[in-house]
């Protein structure tokens, strides 16, 4: 019986899955900047559900939901690229180290917005 290969380390596949969800280019998230949004069953399936995007903690908590468990038509629909790369400070520190590296890796403008930040 031949011998099994071994499972790639959870952090590798954890950082796959977030990288098959990213848009093909940083310019292209263009959602709202403004106001009310209500995310879909299945990117906030409990707890808050609707975020206003004029208020910076709810903003903030919107993106850490949408970032995390959003699908590739998510993040380019409800995220909004000026919001992310004035966010991105804070935000970097906030998700997964496996989000932020895969995000950083596909876009590097948004390491460059964060200069001197650990990694």
């Amino acid at each position: 019986m031949p011998a099994a290969e071994p499972s790639p380390p959870a952090a590798e596949v954890l950082r796959q899955r977030y990288a098959r969800r990213l848009p093909d280019a940083l310019r292209r998230p263009a959602g709202p900047t403004h106001g009310s949004v209500q995310l879909p069953l299945h990117v906030a399936w409990s707890g808050l559900t609707r975020f206003d995007l004029d208020r910076p903690r709810s903003r903030m908590s919107m993106y850490r939901t949408v970032l995390a468990e959003g699908q590739h038509d998510d993040l380019v629909a409800l995220l909004n690229r000026d919001l992310l790369i004035d966010q991105w400070p804070v935000l970097r520190t906030l998700i997964s180290r496996a989000i932020r590296d895969v995000w950083e890796e596909a876009f590097p403008e948004l390491a460059s917005a964060c200069p001197g930040a650990a990694a």
